[in-house]
């Protein structure tokens, strides 16, 4: 079962209040509903691929409104022909859709969500449940990014969703595409928080669980890369140090240098792999890493020099 899946099932098994509850059904209904006249009555069905979803809107009705929907099983023909699970109220679809503040245009369902029912704070969480039910999907955290998404029809759904992710401080998205608009999150601390909201709790903490190894994960890569080059930029440094140490000693002899160079240039060949620190501890009295590196850098640009006459 894939990460989506595992938060929807979660999902579908949170305990709500009673107007939470109508919320929560006001998403399901406006993402995934149709109407349509069957026998000169008006039927308002529910669809969903997903078993769990299915049931949870079959409850929610029943709790809601005291109505005993009927359920339908059909197969896609198309893709991967997966069973999509119809929950069809056969009688008062508008009674139904009134009560849930679910609009409609013919028997296309419009607006946004409705701003008269979702007044208090539990009740913008459920309605941001049902929509992620509805409309939803998020990537598993241990793929190369993260990623949640809503899928939308229109602009004014999607319009009113980023309102409430705002009012969250969410700070989603929105792009549109071929069969509507995507309000998105691509941060992986925004996607804990949206998680937390709608009450999907173990997905969070798997989700959390995986992005703080990642992170550590990635902290150690860091550490051994900036380890790596610093370790590379130290031997470079020395083989430079080296090869100029030996031509003043073909040519100047170590012997002409001042008394601290020669000591720092005959310690530094007789030792090419201790770092600065090591060296200085080894010297007369005991120098600093600054002062050993300064000492080898008068022996480079005496070098240089040296190099400069030759030519």
């Amino acid at each position: 079962m894939s990460f989506a899946s595992e938060t929807k099932k979660e999902l579908t098994a949170v305990d709500s209040r009673g107007c939470c509850k109508r919320a929560e059904l006001s998403a399901l209904v406006r993402l995934n509903g149709t109407v349509y006249i069957a026998e000169g009555r008006e039927v308002l069905d529910i669809a969903t691929e997903n078993a769990a979803i299915a049931r949870r809107i079959y409850t929610l009705l029943k709790d809601v409104f005291q109505v005993h929907a009927e359920v339908l099983v059909r197969k896609k023909m198309r893709l991967r022909k997966n069973n999509v699970y119809i929950v069809r109220i056969p009688r008062d679809a508008d009674a139904v859709l009134c009560a849930l503040g679910v609009s409609r245009k013919g028997s296309a369902l419009v607006g946004g969500p409705p701003k008269k029912r979702l007044g208090r704070d539990c009740c913008r969480r459920a309605y941001l449940r049902g929509a992620f039910l509805a409309a939803g999907s998020v990537n598993n955290p241990e793929g190369a990014s993260y990623h949640l998404e809503i899928a939308l029809g229109d602009s004014e759904m999607s319009a009113g969703i980023i309102r409430l992710f705002s009012a969250y401080d969410l700070d989603g998205r929105v792009i549109g595409r071929k069969r509507g608009y995507v309000v998105y999150l691509k941060e992986g601390e925004k996607i804990v928080e949206f998680l937390n909201l709608v009450g999907a709790h173990q997905a969070l903490l798997r989700f959390e669980d995986v992005r703080i190894l990642k992170g550590m994960r990635n902290q150690v890569n860091r550490l051994v890369n900036c380890e790596t080059a610093n370790l590379n930029k130290t031997v470079q440094a020395a083989v430079r140090q080296i090869e100029n140490i030996r031509l003043l000693q073909r040519t100047v002899g170590l012997d002409n240098l001042p008394p601290k160079l020669r000591e720092v240039a005959e310690l530094r060949l007789r030792h090419p792999d201790i770092n600065l620190k090591e060296l200085g501890a080894m010297l007369g009295g005991g120098v600093t890493k600054s002062g050993v590196n300064h000492r080898l850098r008068k022996l480079d640009e005496w070098a240089r020099r040296v190099k400069e006459s030759g030519e």
